[in-house]
C-alpha cells in the first residue's frame, strides 16, 4: 500500500486509505518519530516505520519519483511535467501561474498566464505569457529517461528554446 508523509515543523501529516491525520513529533533515540497515541511512523533516513503504537509496525521505503509529485499537489500545483536534455520541470498552480525550472535546475522563471487559448479539435491548451510559451495537448507522451507513461505532451518556448516533455493533472 502507499502512504504519504509530509513532515512539518513539531510534527507530520499522512495521507494514506484510512484517511489523513497529523501526528505531532514525538522523542525518539533516533530518527524521527510521530505520534497521535494511536498511529505511528517513526523515519530514519529513506526509510520509515510504519503502524499502529503497540502493534507490528511495517517497514517503509521512500519512493523518490513519486515523492516529487506529491510534493508539488501538497504545495498547490494543478499539472506537472518534466523533460530531459536539459533537465527541466515545470508546475502550473491555480491555471493562472507557471514555475519552470530549465537547465537542471540552474535556470528559475515564475510568470502569471494570460487565458489560455484552447482548440478542442486539436485537444491543446496554448498559453502566451510573453518571454514563455506553453502548450498542453491531449496525446500520451513516454518519458524519455524513465519510459514512464503519462497522459499530456507538453512544449515549452523559452529564451528561443523549445523544451518537449510530458505531464499530468494532479487533482
Amino acid at each position: 500500500s502507499s502512504h504519504v508523509l509530509r513532515t512539518i515543523e513539531n510534527g507530520a501529516w499522512i495521507f494514506d486509505a484510512e484517511g489523513i491525520r497529523k501526528l505531532p513529533l514525538v522523542r525518539s533515540a533516533s530518527g524521527a518519530k510521530y505520534s497521535d497515541g494511536v498511529s505511528v511512523v517513526w523515519t530514519k533516513g529513506e526509510e520509515a516505520l510504519l503502524g499502529k503504537v503497540g502493534g507490528e509496525l511495517r517497514s517503509c521505503r521512500n519512493d523518490r519519483r513519486a515523492a516529487i509529485w506529491e510534493h508539488a499537489k501538497l504545495n498547490g500545483a494543478d499539472f506537472r511535467a518534466i523533460g530531459n536534455e536539459p533537465g527541466w520541470n515545470l508546475e502550473i498552480h491555480e491555471m493562472s501561474r507557471v514555475i519552470l525550472v530549465a537547465d537542471y535546475g540552474s535556470s528559475r522563471v515564475e510568470l502569471a498566464l494570460p487565458e489560455p487559448v484552447v482548440d478542442t479539435g486539436a485537444r491543446s491548451t496554448r498559453w502566451d505569457a510573453g518571454e514563455l510559451t506553453l502548450e498542453l495537448i491531449g496525446d500520451p507522451c513516454h518519458d524519455s529517461m524513465s519510459g514512464e507513461a503519462f497522459e499530456t505532451t507538453v512544449v515549452v518556448t523559452w529564451q528561443g528554446k523549445t523544451l518537449r516533455g510530458c505531464g499530468r493533472a494532479l487533482h
